[in-house]
């Protein structure tokens, strides 16, 4: 580090320390003026020992800030933009919310730490985020306003989202009601609608990744590991190796596909809901490969066995949504949307529906018909018929009912 760095961080401690509730200004007061004091003795005191000295602080803890202030500092050589607070950090980027200068108007930037900076795959991957984002132009998606690089950072500027995340929500409620769930579904669905007839496949649907406005409103984030359908030469690249979030991640993606679709994000949004309306994941283990395992091969408990109070239409929807074999799944998020809509006014969903063997029904009807008949013979010799065979009228009204049960449900099903 060099002396002009930490230099600059001695200067600031006292503010940090103060800021950061690690000591009061009585303390920092007296701290202070004990190094002036060893000054004028001619020693070179600094801040940093009287602070260890009284215990006021760690050594691990100056380090944590020294390494904050650094940070920020060379955050806020990003031109155009004042830097004014850190907002989070994730695995491969820091969040800080800053104004934009020139209009006026706060948002969020993306920072790639340093230690990623030099490493080509994330730099693309940083860039590769920013563009597809940039495609995309919708009130449910994080809007994207640049990407870039100054001095040494490399930066993505976006839309800045007040509120929480739908994760946060989770772990508020538990289970989330019915009809918020609804709420929020139809809106990541329009989102997802949208980046798919874009030709983007988001891959990272997650509860993480769905913010919520202090409105009420859905923005589907981070595009990190979103790809175009007709990227082949990244499929190729990335044949055989498992991207996305295991708790969320599609048995396809799994497995490697080459040929990743709309279908991948539909089971990573039905896992989403799962979680809001059972308050668990669909599949959980001792570690992710063994979540994944469970993703590709475990039976699915269903929703209402977990929340009884869901109504059989959203059930539905949300298992169809977490078929194991895409094919089973929504054909399009088009779909999927229509179905929501339905369950949400209270109607059937038109495409998830329980699967019926009108096959064996009517296997069932012609045997128990058979078994029927036997006795109904034999009776009728007596002239008396079904009159003195209360087992044969019994079966005799069954197969009737059945019959009736199998027509309605073909019905319903044209």
């Amino acid at each position: 580090m060099s002396g002009q760095s930490s230099a600059g961080f001695e200067t600031m401690l006292g503010k940090l320390v103060v800021d950061h509730g690690l000591i009061t200004d009585e303390e920092l007061q007296q701290c202070s003026n004990e190094v002036l004091a060893t000054r004028d003795e001619g020693d070179v005191g600094t801040l940093e020992d009287a602070l260890i000295e009284h215990d006021f602080v760690t050594r691990r803890q100056l380090d944590r800030l020294r390494r904050e202030f650094e940070a920020n500092k060379s955050q806020k050589q990003i031109p155009g933009f004042k830097v004014l607070k850190k907002l989070g950090a994730g695995a491969m980027a820091d969040v800080v919310l800053a104004e934009q200068k020139s209009l006026g108007r706060m948002v969020a930037i993306k920072i790639l730490p340093k230690k990623y900076s030099e490493d080509r795959e994330y730099v693309r991957r940083f860039y590769e985020e920013g563009k597809a984002a940039a495609q995309l132009n919708h009130a449910n998606i994080v809007q994207a306003y640049d990407v870039g690089q100054a001095g040494d950072n490399h930066y993505f500027v976006m839309e800045y989202v007040e509120g929480s995340t739908v994760f946060d929500r989770i772990k508020e409620a538990k289970r989330i009601p019915e009809d918020e769930a609804l709420n929020i579904m139809i809106q990541s669905a329009k989102a997802l609608q949208h980046a798919h007839e874009k030709g983007l496949i988001h891959r990272d649907i997650k509860p993480k990744n769905l913010m919520l406005t202090t409105n009420g409103t859905i923005k589907v984030a981070d595009l990190g590991l979103a790809r175009k359908v007709d990227d082949v030469e990244l499929a190729q690249a990335e044949k055989g190796k498992a991207y996305g979030t295991p708790f969320y991640i599609s048995p396809e993606q799994i497995r490697g596909a080459l040929d990743i679709g709309p279908q991948a994000d539909i089971y990573g949004l039905g896992a989403t809901c799962y979680h809001m309306i059972t308050g668990r994941v669909p599949f959980n283990g001792k570690n992710p490969s063994e979540v994944m395992r469970r993703h590709l091969s475990a039976t699915l408990t269903n929703p209402d066995d977990l929340n009884p109070a869901l109504s059989p239409g959203f059930c539905q929807v949300v298992e169809k949504m977490l078929e194991k074999d895409r094919r089973d799944r929504y054909e399009s998020t088009a779909d999927l949307l229509e179905d929501l809509q339905l369950v949400q006014r209270g109607e059937a969903p038109h495409f998830a529906r329980p699967e019926v063997d009108l096959s064996s029904l009517a296997v069932r009807i012609d045997t128990q018909a058979g078994e029927a008949a036997i006795p109904a013979a034999v009776t009728r010799r007596d002239s008396q018929g079904f009159a003195n065979n209360p087992l044969a009228m019994a079966s005799f009204v069954a197969n009737i009912v059945l019959v009736i049960i199998v027509i309605i449900l073909v019905a319903l099903m044209a």
